[in-house]
């Protein structure tokens, strides 16, 4: 996998097991899940395609870029992380209050959009589940015994693998609930609960943020 005269990537049972972790980080809910499969049950699957596509090529592009040197940058200025994770934050909690908020009129009316692929990938850069799972990924998989940029790759590639299919799956739900929600005080009602459910999702993130400032 990924292998080159002189060079070791990550063996295939390593890869395998990348694969597993892949698949386990990407498919359980999330920032990522919970707003993709609410743009799918309020503005149907053609239109969420390019948010799909932004976090499906946008988060293995960010695995990429902090395996190869983001992590050093950050370990020598860890306010700069720390200020990352706090404006990523925030920008979640407003996320969470825009999808809440809105209704099937607005919608309908043409007054929101999806995201689009630029913002569903840049977002990867202020999701907090996407900074755990790149970095954990990169910690826990490469080693010093083999070139790192080519485990890095390997890496990269197995969250592309899964993150199509996963991603996908809950576009496909939500759209599916789309049909089942006809009622606007039923859509109403999920959106809510979509809001909610992505503000708990930074909570762990809010936890970290208070435990680094007070200390």
């Amino acid at each position: 996998m990924l292998e080159r005269p002189g060079f070791q990537a990550l063996p295939m049972d390593i890869f395998i097991a990348v694969l597993f972790f892949a698949f386990s980080t990407t498919i359980t809910p999330g920032p990522n899940n919970v707003m993709i499969m609410s743009s799918g049950m309020n503005y149907g699957v053609k239109a969420s395609l390019g948010h799909l596509c932004g976090i499906c090529l946008g988060f293995p592009v960010m695995v990429l870029l902090v395996g190869l040197g983001f992590g050093v940058v950050f370990e020598h200025f860890p306010h700069l992380h720390q200020l990352i994770k706090l404006l990523g934050t925030a920008y979640l909690l407003w996320l969470a209050w825009k999808i809440a908020s809105q209704t099937p009129k607005a919608i309908q009316a043409g007054h929101a959009k999806p995201l689009n692929f630029w913002q569903g990938a840049a977002f990867q850069w202020v999701n907090g589940k996407a900074w755990v799972m790149a970095s954990g990924a990169i910690a826990a998989f490469t080693s010093t015994q083999g070139a790192m940029l080519w485990q890095v790759l390997a890496i990269s590639l197995a969250f592309l693998l899964v993150a199509f299919p996963c991603v996908g799956l809950w576009l496909v739900g939500g759209a599916g609930l789309r049909r089942v929600l006809t009622r606007a005080k039923a859509q109403r009602a999920f959106n809510i609960a979509m809001g909610l459910l992505l503000a708990l999702s930074v909570l762990p993130v809010l936890v970290e943020l208070w435990q680094y400032y007070l200390s």
